[in-house]
């Protein structure tokens, strides 16, 4: 026949079997081969295939074979949506340009929500349990206990923890036995206490000293640039004559010198430093990706002068006075500090994201500033010669714009609506190109604003989101029968040999009872992702009956009586 009946979620879809051929290699093309009727779920007696799927998006699946174009339901969550399609074998890229934004929402979505991971508070807990338990061997028990390792191992994996034993997460020497058991039991917890601020109330109180440490070190840094902080000092060096033969010479140096209390506080702040330091490199799971992070680098490179200023300090040669002036410098470096506020504040998180998404919106402003800077610097020029006198000919009696680069950085101060007042035009036609120059500067930073404040809107709802998101509780999802147990789906066993007439009184000659094609596991059997192997065999397409159905009745029984058997 030509027309086609299919059953999804209990709602019949009529179509022609033509119109299923229209994208030959889906699931719902298959349906259209011979063989279809044992390779699916197909119900004889109502001639329709059935499948257990969601029903409003496979109206638009049956809508793309039947119009060529693939929409994106409002109503349906978009992982929801991707699911259903990978199920019927269509691939994301057909969805139509009109809703393809709508479709790649929810992926957004869900990176962003990935990136705000809400924090477990007994996630250091779980984690050591889960690392103990895997020692004893207890994994599939308390897999099969209903979630006792799920949440624990959802913890490892949020913490980046690897499985131990000589890898990345192992113990420093690769030690086994006690020395591993120590390692595997420890190790989660004390990276938990360092990294996770919401693990445990230890953890709070290391967050809280690190935030304090961080502020005082800060501080610390600003002050020792204050005047009321600072002692000069004259320091009389006696050292060799240039001149050979000649006395040695007093040289007066002037050094400006700290107040010695600023040092001391700034030594503790790196003596906590480089313990927090230790002890987290000590920890991770990963030592490549910890020396990776940008933060952990700034750390270091935070650390290294302090150290290196205090052994330098008792050296007077000039290189050692060049070194300490370059540390120095360097020292600027603790300032960056700020940014391991991040682990605490999901705002400064949240303007993280921001900034890197936004990415294109930010280029595109430093685009249209450098054009306008480049045309207005140039306008700007020319117009102030206007009405210029003949024999000024580099413009130094009437204007500012001596030259065209000059020209850019009064053009960049007014495009932004700063304007510091250092440079203006004197003449109108200048001031007709500074009133343009205004302008358009409101009007390209205006542009992409909107923009960069919807991202940060969207990103901060997303996280106040993530946060308030209520723990999910383990859902009873009931495993299928394992092997060993009364209602394991066993295959029949093969026939008997027929029973040899009895030759006694009143031989009753076998009578055969055929049995169901599908075996004692009846039509029950759940599929999807979720069913049993026995019941996802072959291509992945058939259930469990229907590819027995295939192979014919898997043989008849004998029932015999009479006799002294």
């Amino acid at each position: 026949l030509g027309q086609i009946v299919i059953n999804v979620g209990g709602v019949r879809h009529e179509t022609y079997r033509s119109t299923l051929r229209t994208l030959p290699g889906t699931r719902l093309a298959g349906l259209t081969e011979p063989e279809a009727a044992a390779r699916f779920d197909y119900d004889p007696g109502a001639d329709e295939f059935f499948f257990d799927r969601h029903p409003g998006v496979f109206a638009y699946v049956l809508n793309y074979y039947r119009t060529g174009k693939l929409h994106c339901p409002a109503d349906v969550c978009g992982p929801l949506f991707e699911e259903e399609l990978g199920f019927w074998g269509i691939d994301e890229t057909d969805v139509e340009a009109c809703c393809w934004m709508t479709y790649r929402q929810h992926r957004d979505a869900e990176e962003a929500l990935d990136s705000f991971e809400a924090p477990d508070p007994s996630g250091a807990a779980n984690a050591a349990n889960a690392a103990g338990a895997h020692d004893a061997g207890l994994d599939d028990e308390a897999g099969a206990g209903g979630g006792g390792l799920d949440g624990a191992g959802g913890e490892l994996k949020r913490l980046c923890f690897q499985d131990a034993g000589g890898g990345a997460g192992g113990p420093p020497g690769g030690a086994g036995g006690a020395g591993g058991t120590w390692w595997r039991r420890w190790q989660p917890r004390v990276w938990a206490l360092f990294e996770d601020p919401y693990s445990s109330r230890a953890a709070r109180y290391v967050a809280f000293a690190s935030l304090f440490f961080i502020l005082i070190s800060i501080t610390t840094f600003c002050l020792e640039t204050h005047e009321g902080f600072i002692h000069i000092s004259n320091k009389t060096v006696t050292q060799a004559s240039p001149i050979p033969g000649a006395p040695p010479e007093n040289v007066t140096n002037v050094e400006v010198e700290t107040e010695p209390f600023l040092t001391y506080v700034e030594g503790v702040c790196v003596v906590w430093f480089t313990f927090e330091f230790l002890m987290r490199i000590t920890f991770c799971p990963d030592k490549v990706e910890f020396l990776k992070s940008s933060l952990n680098i700034i750390d270091c490179v935070a650390i290294l002068p302090f150290y290196l200023e205090v052994g330098l300090s008792g050296l007077s040669s000039k290189a050692a006075k060049d070194v300490l002036g370059f540390l120095r410098v360097v020292r600027f470096v603790r300032i960056l500090r700020i940014f391991k506020l991040t682990r605490h504040f999901v705002g400064l998180r949240v303007l993280g994201h921001t900034l890197r998404a936004s990415t294109n919106e930010f280029l595109l402003l430093i685009i249209f500033l450098a054009l306008g800077v480049l045309i207005f610097a140039t306008m700007i020029y020319y117009a102030e010669r206007i009405g210029a006198d003949p024999n000024d000919i580099l413009g130094s009696n009437h204007t500012y714009f001596k030259n065209i680069p000059i020209g850019f950085w009064w053009a960049v101060v007014t495009m932004t609506t700063l304007g510091y007042g250092d440079m203006y035009p004197k003449t109108w036609s200048g001031m007709l190109v500074g009133a343009l120059c205004a302008l358009a500067g409101v009007l390209t930073i205006a542009m992409p604003v909107p923009v960069i404040v919807n991202n940060f809107g969207m990103y901060y709802s997303l996280a106040m989101a993530k946060q308030k998101l209520p723990k999910k509780k383990n859902k009873h999802i009931p495993r299928p029968p394992q092997p060993g147990s009364p209602n394991y789906c066993k295959p029949d066993p093969p026939p008997p040999p027929p029973l040899p007439p009895h030759h006694g009184s009143g031989g009753i000659s076998p009578t055969p009872i055929t049995r169901p094609p599908w075996g004692d596991c009846g039509r029950g059997l759940p599929t999807g992702p979720h069913a049993p192997r026995a019941a996802q065999g072959g291509s992945g397409w058939a259930r469990n009956h229907g590819a027995a159905s295939s192979a014919g009745p898997l043989g008849a029984l004998p029932i015999g009586s009479g006799g002294s058997g």
